[in-house]
């Protein structure tokens, strides 16, 4: 999907402070995570990091696409395009200027399941940071000049992915799993959709997509309980507030099979994947071990030891685990010559059943928990990530405590767990795998 995000001078910015030691703010002590409520009553998370003057802000609030009226398809996106381009009695050339006066970072994203902000201020800064971060939440302008530019960039992205075949091949497997749902289109619309939306139609989205009442919040950096809760106030405050988005589960409704499409491209590309765990799953972790061995792995996977290292098929080839909030997936993508991709698909779904069979080896178990425990602590090199972290647990429902014991969660995994897991999930004929390009000696079944 599209994301727009501004880096402005902030790097630049930073360099003397990284020059004296700016990696110990990646240290941040996960045991401090503070459950807190602002005064105005909106719950957050906040870890204190006093070692760099810099403050991270993440906001996640639930809904994404879900909350987008039938026929404005992208308008979510849009949105997340659009909150920078001017607020307030600031035009877009301004409103860049002074988010680069101020040294500050923003970020907007839109997906399936939630509408994303992101902030990164220099403390010293921080009051007249957040004002206009605030100001871009709460008093958009959507200029017709940046309207009519972002349209066109997110109209020229959708006329690309119909060009390539993996979008074209994953388009095409959401629609036939969630057909009718919001999980059925892509996040970012149609060329036809995003042309027609207007700026009444940003405005009439936003009390939907900007709901404090479904707002997700993390604080990480050079500051205090009792600053943070100003924060969320001051960011917060001001937003219409309406009942949280239901979150019903959507079936997936496509079946075992193989759905062709011919495009005239030198390789084809296969999105295959059926049925997968909820984040809520009881069985989540052991399953994220297994597909460590199964596609997650990279070199020490089996899927790209069989069809790259043995076979030479192709460059990449994985499988990775998929829960949103409505639906869960057991995912996977691969991309050969034309000449070779049915071979590929074969040996995906040999690799598929022999887990479902068999599970993995000690030797296998032993690998995947090292790597997964080892590289955990990489998704907390700074506090954005940290930040960001905290919305994602509090939006799972996994609890305070998940950072620190995720990694015990792994250990605990043992070969009996994986050989359940892998029989209860993997399921080769459930595979509905979807390849577009020019393949020879593969037609659609079903």
């Amino acid at each position: 999907m599209v994301r727009f995000c501004s880096a402005a001078r902030f790097a630049v910015a930073l360099i003397l402070l990284a020059a004296a030691g700016a990696a110990t703010n990646a240290r941040a002590d996960m045991a401090d995570i503070v459950e807190a409520v602002s005064p105005g009553g909106v719950p957050f998370w906040l870890v204190e990091e006093h070692s760099i003057p810099i403050v991270a802000v993440e906001i996640g609030f639930e809904g994404g696409v879900s909350v987008e009226p039938e026929g404005k398809e992208g308008v979510v996106n849009l949105l997340s395009g659009m909150l920078e381009e001017g607020a307030g009695d600031l035009d877009a050339t301004g409103f860049a200027r002074r988010r680069d006066e101020l040294a500050a970072r923003f970020g907007y994203s839109s997906g399936r399941d939630a509408f994303n902000v992101s902030a990164a201020m220099l403390t010293r800064n921080l009051d007249e940071s957040v004002e206009l971060l605030r100001l871009s939440l709460t008093e958009p302008r959507f200029d017709a000049a940046p309207l009519t530019r972002v349209k066109a960039q997110v109209v020229a992205g959708l006329k690309q992915r119909e060009t390539d075949p993996g979008d074209v091949a994953s388009d095409l497997w959401f629609a036939n799993a969630f057909p009718g749902t919001p999980y059925g289109r892509n996040p970012d619309g149609t060329v036809e959709s995003v042309s027609a939306l207007t700026a009444d139609d940003l405005r009439a989205v936003m009390p939907a997509a900007l709901n404090p009442s479904a707002a997700f919040v993390g604080i990480v950096g050079d500051i205090d309980q009792e600053a943070a809760g100003a924060v969320v106030d001051r960011l917060l405050g001001d937003l219409p507030k309406s009942a949280a988005p239901a979150l019903d589960v959507f079936e997936l409704q496509a079946k075992g099979g193989v759905e062709v499409v011919r495009m005239e491209v030198p390789q084809s590309v296969a999105v295959f994947g059926h049925a997968g765990p909820l984040r809520a799953d009881p069985d989540f972790i052991p399953a994220y071990v297994m597909n460590y061995t199964l596609g997650g792995g990279g070199f020490e996977s089996r899927l790209t030891d069989e069809v790259r290292e043995k076979e030479g098929l192709a460059y990449y080839v994985g499988s990775y685990l998929y829960p949103m909030d409505r639906a869960g997936l057991y995912f996977g993508q691969v991309a050969s010559a034309n000449d070779r991709i049915a071979r590929s698909i074969s040996l995906v779904r040999a690799e598929w059943a022999r887990m479902a069979e068999e599970g993995v080896t000690p030797e296998e178990l032993e690998a995947a928990k090292k790597y997964l425990t080892g590289a955990y602590a990489l998704r907390f090199d700074s506090n954005a990530k940290i930040a960001s972290a905290l919305v994602g647990i509090q939006m799972e429902d996994l609890g305070v405590n998940y950072i620190r014991d995720r990694n015990s969660m792994v250990e605990a995994v043992t070969i009996e767990d994986v050989k359940r897991v892998a029989k209860r999930m993997l399921d080769a004929d459930a595979l509905h795998i979807v390849v577009v390009g020019d393949p020879e000696g593969l037609e659609a079944a079903n």
